[in-house]
């Protein structure tokens, strides 16, 4: 009877204090030996305190009779996979094989996920062999994870021999390697797997377009892009606002801002990241105060701009001039939101000044900041110096910054030697070129991509 008054309670705390009272009432009662009830404690706290859970996980009895089932491992595995500590999961998973507990359909995708998260392809390959050795791999859900955790790894070869071993494939299983390709810069790659996709008959789903309007975005190909919109009207599918911020992306970045802004018309759920993405591709368009207009409705409209937010604004004030009302944005960050500018927000407010001439005011800008500025801020600052014919203040330092924080990019280089030939010290140029040549240092030659007989695409350097 108390075992069940117990079991009733360990469904509704939702407070750290909650769940301290119940673990006193099982270790009162005796039922901390009772495997059932610690595990859903556990699996309370993973929800509520990871550290709380895992300390009442330590904390079991030696001799539990029966001892802690898979399910109270699983709760750990994956509440730490989901953490900013995936390692832990490996650990504990590699700890429930040592107490002589046989890993499940559950605990492998819990495990591999964290391997996926922590980058951790040696550990996720164990896991691998260990599949292979006990059967999982005809796992459907086991298979998947396994071919996500190399994809989030990069290793996107391993992650297409585990998809091609497969003995059944879901939407899931195809939408998870185009997704792989895209994280290797493989657009190409990941359009020759829908293909293949719909010769087998699977129906792609939102995630499977978002990934493939994501390859239409990276490789500038509104071609392919209009037809993935096809077939979202074809197959009068949703326009959910994951699907049409991805729509509204690639017609942005191909230029088309007027489409762009019919798919924004058309959402009914507009969520920040909607906003935020269509107030993007008017300021990459040049549309400067658009943008501003929109980010004044996103606001009226009720949503918080968040970090994202006011780097995309900020951005769209840098590259219309609007200096004025950049100030006004970077003020409202902290003041307004309570966000603090991060290095690229005094990035984007440094290249803004720098723009528009107000050389001191951008170089004052760089000694206010909390953090080092990085090597963007302070190539976009001499470079602003150099066009506009202004000194730079304490150039020695700032060049050495620029030449230590990335000492093997030629274009830093080149940057400071022009610099110096622009204020006559032709020594120094002559020096930087000098040494340009003794650490074997070129400037990178720039590229772009050409669509070849309207499918493939190649890399062409360009004069």
């Amino acid at each position: 009877m108390i075992s069940r008054q117990i079991e009733a309670l360990l469904e509704r705390p939702t407070t750290t204090s909650d769940l301290l009272q119940l673990h006193a009432l099982l270790l009162k009662t005796g039922l901390c030996r009772h495997s059932f009830s610690v595990s859903r404690l556990i699996h309370r706290a993973t929800s509520i305190s990871l550290p709380l859970a895992r300390s009442l996980f330590d904390g079991l009895p030696a001799d539990p009779s029966p001892p802690p089932p898979p399910f109270a491992w699983n709760c750990l595995i994956r509440a730490h996979a989901n953490s900013s500590t995936p390692a832990e999961s490996v650990r504990i998973f590699a700890r429930m094989l040592r107490a002589g507990l046989k890993a499940d359909s559950f605990s492998y995708p819990f495990v591999l996920k964290a391997c996926g998260q922590g980058s951790l392809i040696g550990e996720g390959r164990g896991v691998h062999s260990l599949i292979l050795r006990t059967g999982f791999e005809s796992d459907k859900f086991v298979g998947n994870t396994l071919l996500g955790m190399y994809a989030a790894c990069g290793a996107v070869d391993l992650a297409r021999q585990v998809f091609d071993e497969m003995a059944v494939r879901d939407v899931v299983s195809w939408t998870s390697l185009i997704a792989s390709y895209m994280a290797c810069d493989s657009p190409v790659d990941a359009f020759k797997v829908f293909r293949l996709m719909k010769l087998a008959g699977e129906k792609p789903n939102s995630a499977t377009l978002v990934n493939l309007l994501s390859a239409c975005s990276q490789s500038v190909n509104i071609k392919a892009g209009k037809s993935v919109h096809a077939h979202v009207i074809v197959s009068c599918m949703e326009l959910d606002a994951a699907l049409g911020t991805a729509l509204l992306e690639m017609y942005s970045k191909c230029g088309d801002i007027e489409r762009a802004l019919q798919v924004f018309s058309s959402l009914g759920d507009k969520n920040l990241q909607s906003w935020t993405a269509m107030i993007s591709g008017l300021a990459e368009s040049g549309f400067g105060k658009e943008a501003i207009l929109f980010f004044a409705e996103m606001e009226q409209s009720g949503l918080k701009p968040d970090g994202v937010s006011f780097l995309v604004i900020l951005s769209a004030c840098s590259h219309s001039g609007l200096v004025e009302e950049g100030r006004q944005y970077f003020d409202q960050m902290e003041r307004v939101y309570g966000i603090k500018p991060s290095v690229e927000h005094y990035g984007c407010m440094v290249d803004l000044l720098g723009r528009a001439g107000l050389i001191e005011e951008a170089y004052e800008m760089i000694k206010k900041m909390p953090m080092e500025p990085n090597s963007i801020i302070l190539r976009s600052f001499i470079g602003a110096s150099t066009i506009h014919g202004l000194a730079v203040p304490s150039d020695d330092t700032l060049r050495k910054l620029m030449l230590e924080l990335e000492p093997e990019l030629g274009a830093n280089y080149v940057l400071a030697a022009n610099w110096s030939s622009s204020s006559c010290n032709w020594d120094d140029a002559a020096k930087l070129k000098s040494t340009m040549k003794e650490r074997g240092v070129r400037k990178t030659v720039g590229s772009s991509w050409v669509e070849v007989n309207g499918d493939d695409y190649a890399e062409g350097a360009v004069g």
